[in-house]
């Protein structure tokens, strides 16, 4: 007998596009909790410049994942699945509904297609040499490197981003199989859920920009330029620096750039991963995507979002 899978909803979209508010609304309608998909949002005290949820914006609704893992301590997408796996068991079993909110679309693809990761593929030696390599040579050259081997992987994940790319030239260097093609054969395990996923975005390109905008305005006010500070203070030039805001920020503490020059590359490289999020998500058929304009207020578009959650979750076929 076929094991009965679990019901969740994912709410994903890029940055600014409202997911919180959609996600705490959901939760509301649908007797649910909010499991977060942000990895950024993990760290502690860091609230301002990675748009952490305050309690006031929760609404009483509980909200996992967040504001769990200290700036220095490294994170890895398997930590991430394992975790949330927990949490939607835990919250299932309660007889509410597990709602994953975020804009981090590695962490939902691995969660609902059930990636495994394999602990015999670790070699932290040898991505510490990768990091090194990086460190020496440039995180473009690394990056090469791993084109060089399983392009797939390559062109998922930006050259910057030294960790993942140092962790899928370790799996290749130590299983001689690519990355991409251990994922390819753990996704030939079903997912454990009845998925239903949907997406926020706006027909207008540039009102999504508006609120990006207006979002940096208001992280300057809420005091980005004080997380930052901290940061560098404590000496964690590490993963969570390299959220957007904290990185343009240093520049400016360190007189290299004014202000108004720092804001100015914290509004375009927002507006460089909202791009990259849009094309993550959108290669994904399983989203249904919801755009604000087509709804007279944001309320009626939860109310849609909910009737159409409550549709797939109790279609059984």
């Amino acid at each position: 007998m076929e094991e009965k899978k679990i019901p969740l909803v994912v709410v994903a979209g890029p940055t600014a596009s409202g997911k919180t508010a959609a996600g705490v609304r959901l939760a509301q309608l649908l007797n649910g909790e909010v499991i977060s998909a942000d990895s950024m949002q993990i760290y502690r005290r860091l609230t301002v410049g990675t748009a952490k949820p305050i309690p006031e914006e929760m609404e009483g609704i509980p909200h996992h994942l967040i504001d769990f893992v200290e700036p220095s301590e490294p994170f890895s997408v398997a930590e991430y699945v394992e975790l949330a796996r927990e949490k939607i068991n835990e919250i299932s079993a309660r007889g509410k509904l597990p709602i994953v909110v975020g804009g981090t679309g590695l962490y939902i693809s691995s969660l609902v297609d059930n990636i495994c990761f394999s602990e015999s593929e670790s070699d932290t030696k040898l991505r510490e040499e990768y990091r090194k390599f990086a460190e020496e040579n440039g995180a473009e050259e690394l990056w090469q490197r791993l084109n060089n081997v399983d392009p797939e992987a390559a062109k998922k994940i930006h050259p910057n981003n030294v960790g993942r790319v140092a962790r899928a030239l370790e799996v290749y260097h130590t299983t001689g199989v690519p990355i991409s093609k251990h994922q390819q054969l753990s996704r030939q395990q079903p997912s454990p859920y009845r998925l239903c996923m949907m997406a926020l975005n706006f027909h207008d390109r540039q009102k999504l920009y508006d609120r990006i905008n207006l979002r940096v305005t208001k992280m300057l006010e809420a005091g980005l330029e004080e997380e930052a500070k901290w940061l560098i203070e404590n000496g964690y030039n590490t993963t969570s620096f390299q959220a957007i805001g904290y990185k343009e920020m240093a520049a400016y503490l360190a007189g290299e750039e004014s202000l108004e020059q720092a804001c100015d590359h914290i509004r375009q490289e927002s507006r460089r991963y909202a791009k990259r999020q849009l094309t993550w998500f959108r290669r994904d058929e399983r989203y249904r995507w919801f755009f604000a304009e087509d709804f007279s207020a944001p309320e009626q578009m939860y109310l849609n979002m909910s009737e159409y959650a409550q549709e797939i979750l109790t279609d059984e076929n």
